[in-house]
């Protein structure tokens, strides 16, 4: 099974490329289920009903979240209808919504995504160790293609995570960043491993946004407005091939298209 994982789509730029050139990414790499971060799709900062729906009638399955998850706050009454857009597992139990999707490929593999959020400089959320824990157990024995994506900032944590889960899933990508790592690997107990994806969006900027307001912001620290940057379109994502009947990773690949023109 070819699992195609997308990182974080930040604005109009990374839609665009998701819907002129997705269709042909799914033919040219065979891919049989993709994945993608989409919690920076609105603007660069949240999601709305309309934009889930856009991006999943592109090929993308499952759309993952994160910190960013309600900053539009029309998807608060959205979320619980639909169960292909994540937020992270350990929220609070009250938060609206999953962090977990049960689904069938569709070759008809059983798979899961489970999305969670790291707690090392973000919100302190519940642990996401213990929340893998109790979110895996409640899946059947015939699900054995799972792959976790890991909101974090610090690799360490996303580190962690990935040897914590290793052997019990097919895959831990790391997102949040925008940054892509160079650290894809299958760990020992065949779990594919990569600290960072990197984002899909306009690569000319400060991890998707305009470079002037961010740079004028370190040099003098008062407020400004960040708006989506639109120059050298790419979308960073990895490739990632699970053996469907272990569930566990063969490679990983890091993959990096750009929108010409």
């Amino acid at each position: 099974m070819r699992i195609l994982f997308i990182g974080d789509i930040v604005g109009a730029p990374g839609r665009r490329i998701v819907v002129e050139r997705l269709e042909d990414i799914i033919g040219n790499e065979q891919a049989d289920l993709v994945i993608a971060n989409g919690e920076n799709s609105a603007s660069g900062f949240g999601i709305t009903p309309r934009l889930t729906e856009e991006l999943l009638s592109t090929g993308i399955e499952v759309l993952s979240g994160g910190n960013h998850i309600w900053d539009r706050k029309e998807i608060l009454d959205f979320i619980p209808r639909e169960p292909r857009l994540l937020r992270p597992a350990n929220f609070p139990a009250a938060t609206p919504g999953k962090g977990l999707f049960r689904g069938t490929s569709r070759q008809g593999i059983p798979y899961a995504v489970l999305c969670l959020q790291g707690r090392i400089f973000m919100a302190s959320n519940e642990d996401p160790f213990s929340t893998a824990d109790r979110e895996l157990a409640t899946l059947g024995p015939e699900t054995k293609v799972i792959l976790v994506d890991i909101h974090a900032e610090a690799t360490s944590e996303k580190q962690a995570m990935g040897w914590y889960l290793d052997g019990r899933v097919s895959a831990v990508v790391g997102t949040h960043t925008h940054v892509p790592t160079a650290d894809e690997r299958i760990l020992p107990n065949g779990t594919a491993y990569i600290t960072d994806v990197g984002m899909t969006g306009p690569h000319d900027s400060v991890i998707g946004m305009e470079k002037g307001p961010i740079i004028k912001r370190f040099l003098d620290g008062l407020p400004a407005r960040f708006e989506v940057a639109t120059g050298d379109i790419q979308m960073n994502a990895v490739l990632i091939e699970v053996d469907s009947l272990s569930g566990r990773a063969v490679s990983i690949a890091r993959r990096r298209y750009r929108l010409e023109g």
